[in-house]
């Protein structure tokens, strides 16, 4: 089958499914977890809306729980297996790319940049056409975006998450592997609640934006 025009790779977006208490647990108890939850699935809508109107020859999601009416049509779910970050990031490639039947690139974000647009992404899949990887650096010193050209596990598999250096070790596994790598701007992941007003101040549009205002300004309790 042929790929849509103007796409260069399948598009995956790595979630959970936003549930009070097992999402976003880093915005209470600014936010009530029913209230993180919810912010949580305005970023998932408007993730998934951009990927949606992004050029993709697929659209995968690697889901951890049920898929519910904030699923868009379009999307293939794929369950997320594995322990740690590593393991499920780098299953998630794997899945995403056995189930094309392989010979596509894959672009793997999160569901923490609701401010991410259809042109960023299409940006990501350009640059797997002269480069073997692509990076998206997170303000946080992860990383919110990550391409590749052909997926291997063991690219991801051992790298140590969610920590101030997580990108810099990620870029560094994949420049030692031998890779070209394209690099993407940077972009703040919604994790604290002054994440949550900043990518809301970026992105004043989306469903994301509309909430956090709704919610108004939070701080956390001395």
């Amino acid at each position: 089958m042929n790929a849509p025009e103007g796409a260069d790779a399948d598009l995956v977006v790595i979630a959970k499914e936003p549930v009070p208490g097992r999402v976003k647990t880093r915005l209470t108890p600014a936010y009530t977890p029913a209230e993180a939850a919810a912010l949580a699935a305005a970023a998932l809508h408007d993730t998934l809306t951009a990927v949606a109107t992004a050029p993709a020859c697929r659209r995968v999601l690697a889901l951890a729980g049920q898929p519910g009416p904030w699923l868009p049509g379009g999307f293939e779910v794929v369950a997320q297996r594995g322990g740690g970050l590593d393991e499920r990031l780098a299953h998630a490639f794997t899945d995403a790319f056995a189930a094309a039947g392989g010979g596509r690139p894959l672009v793997l974000i999160g569901m923490d940049t609701p401010q991410v647009t259809p042109a960023l992404l299409a940006r990501a899949g350009r640059a797997l056409r002269e480069r073997d990887a692509v990076f998206g650096p997170a303000r946080d010193g992860g990383f919110w975006l990550l391409g590749l050209r052909r997926p291997d596990e063991r690219l991801l598999l051992g790298v140590p998450m969610s920590r101030p250096d997580t990108g810099t070790l990620q870029l560094a596994r994949l420049r030692a592997a031998g890779l070209t790598v394209a690099t993407m701007p940077e972009l703040t992941d919604v994790d604290t609640p002054p994440d949550a007003e900043a990518v809301a101040a970026q992105a004043p549009g989306g469903r994301f934006a509309a909430l956090v205002r709704a919610l108004g300004t939070r701080t956390v309790p001395a």
